[in-house]
């Protein structure tokens, strides 16, 4: 499966705009419960003010607020944002941390965001499961859980390791362009006979 859709979409940028660590991280912590597109409108000029880890820890949240507003839950999203520049700046010493243990414990940040810049930034092996993962490992019959953390173990299982990352963004892509939670798009899809869902839309 992972192979079919690697033919489907051989190259899958992540659809973050970003041009280092930092920004990947917050662009993704800005992407809960919001489009890509929107996070890649108001992204530019929080960076702009924002360029470093340093100058967000010592935002005004009022502030960042303000630019990130469009995105949704904005309060929150501000506090994350700031708390994980913070911490970031006070206990890694202003450097990125790079494994799963140390990423999940700045504000905002949980598997599936970690996952995300482990495995598009750092090249780690990582499967970041979002709702669109969980939706079509159930329909594909790759797992029977409901559970993140258990839906990423099962896919980890079946997905040649080299291949985790760019897998699961290329089930994210499919999930919202084919299979999407109504109506999806069975006539055509790439991996119609590997489906055990198929014929039950």
């Amino acid at each position: 499966m992972a192979e079919i859709l690697a033919e489907e979409r051989p190259v899958v940028p992540v659809p973050l705009d970003h041009r280092n660590e930092f920004e990947l991280l917050a662009a993704t912590i800005l992407s809960a419960q919001c489009t890509d597109k929107m996070v890649n409108t108001v992204t530019p000029a929080l960076f702009a003010r924002y360029p470093t880890p340093a100058d967000l820890a010592a935002a005004g949240i009022t502030d960042v607020e303000e630019i990130i507003r469009p995105t949704g839950f904005f309060h929150s999203k501000a506090k994350s944002l700031i708390g994980m520049a913070t911490a970031i700046e006070e206990r890694f010493g202003g450097e990125m941390p790079t494994t799963m243990d140390d990423l999940v414990t700045l504000p905002g940040v949980g598997r599936k965001t970690a996952s995300v810049l482990l495995g598009h930034w750092f090249d780690e092996p990582a499967i970041a499961v979002d709702t669109h993962v969980l939706r079509l490992a159930r329909r594909l019959g790759l797992t029977d859980s409901d559970d993140p953390v258990r839906v990423e173990a099962d896919l980890k299982e079946v997905w040649p390791r080299d291949m985790w990352a760019d897998t699961g963004l290329r089930l994210i892509m499919h999930g919202r362009e084919v299979c999407p939670a109504r109506r999806p798009r069975c006539d055509g899809c790439a991996l119609w006979n590997a489906c055990v869902s198929r014929g039950a839309f």
